[in-house]
């Protein structure tokens, strides 16, 4: 284990550091055999977990696919809490633990069901599509889940069904890059007791005015002034960044296709304008490949899910996360709903 973070990680830790690493991945990944449990790592999480505990990594579509097939009897969720809700809904009858109970969404924190209520209200008829990133009260008042790699999807198999008019909550340059790229108009950013009114003979798509804390703060000039400084380097965008900055940038895409571009391609170069963690795991994964990212721009959230609390969350099972049966069941829906399109 240790060679092996060594190799992967020398070039972004210092080797003391991979050697203390080393010790607590190393206790962890007997506890997870012991209790026969499976740890699933997000792409966002620090270089010294994803390259060391996780049986599996990938963006949260990919891992809520993992859980509902998985057979382990404790699922630990590295990643923040609605990823580990989600694996919740889609596995009620087992342990889910989260490495850290304080590790939220600005998005999920920023829609209540009671928001997905009034929006239902305003726009009878009009299916909702809620955001993977949710809490599951909001999800349990939903027709419809989404993650960045299948919105597009999701809203042409509405638009399939005769469905003119979605509701899209929460992230705001989320909904209008899908929006745009599905062929509906956008309604930005609608707040309830608003007088907005809607076409009936054009598919459009209603907002919510919440962003992503760690995409928005990316800006149009910082894609100038990246490609002047690296001309050569592949600039690839998250969606929930702002539309600007989306048609500046040379690829736009969801966590895995980033993961997914890398990869395939003969480039040496890219500018990841995504949370910076990602660029680190892909940089240790593609050791070829210079991966130039703004640490500045780090999820807050992301960041508490540590080794040290993921091997603490083991030892005492602790931090399980539990939903309500009648949430539980409401939320499954949309997230099925989700999983039969994808």
């Amino acid at each position: 284990l240790l060679e092996s973070m060594r190799t992967k990680l020398h070039q972004l830790i210092p080797d003391v550091e991979i050697q203390a690493k080393a010790e607590l991945a190393y206790e962890v990944n007997r506890l997870k055999r012991e209790l026969n449990a499976i740890i699933l790592g997000h792409n966002y999480m620090e270089p010294a977990l994803y390259c060391s505990v996780p049986d599996n990594t990938g963006d949260s579509l990919q891992l809520a696919r993992i859980s509902a097939e998985s057979t382990a009897d404790i699922i630990v969720f590295c990643g923040v809490k609605f990823m580990a809700e989600t694996a919740k809904i889609l596995n009620p009858n087992r342990m889910v633990l989260l490495p850290n109970l304080e590790a939220g969404c600005s998005l999920a924190d920023g829609i209540t069901a009671d928001d997905v209520r009034t929006l239902k209200e305003r726009f009878p008829g009009a299916p909702v599509v809620s955001y993977v990133n949710t809490n599951a009260e909001t999800k349990a008042v939903s027709d419809y889940c989404c993650t960045s790699g299948n919105a597009a999807a999701v809203l042409r198999f509405l638009h399939k069904k005769g469905h003119q008019h979605v509701i899209f909550v929460p992230d705001e340059f989320l909904a209008r890059n899908t929006a745009q790229e599905a062929g509906y108009a956008f309604v930005e950013g609608w707040v309830p007791g608003s007088e907005k009114t809607l076409r009936a003979d054009t598919p459009t798509v209603i907002g919510w005015g919440v962003h992503c804390e760690v995409h928005e703060l990316f800006e149009p000039e910082h894609v100038d002034a990246v490609k002047q400084q690296f001309p050569e380097a592949i600039t690839i965008a998250h969606p929930e960044c702002k539309p600007e900055v989306i048609a500046k940038v040379d690829i736009s895409g969801s966590t895995k296709k980033m993961v997914d571009v890398v990869r395939a391609s003969s480039a040496r170069q890219f500018m990841l304008f995504t949370e910076c963690s990602m660029g680190d795991n892909l940089a240790a994964e593609n050791p070829d490949k210079e991966m130039i990212r703004m640490c500045s721009h780090q999820c807050p959230h992301m960041a508490l899910i540590t080794l040290e609390d993921t091997l603490e969350a083991l030892r005492k099972l602790q931090h399980q996360i539990e939903v309500p049966e009648p949430i539980l069941q409401e939320a499954r829906v949309p997230i099925d709903n989700m999983l039969a399109i994808s």
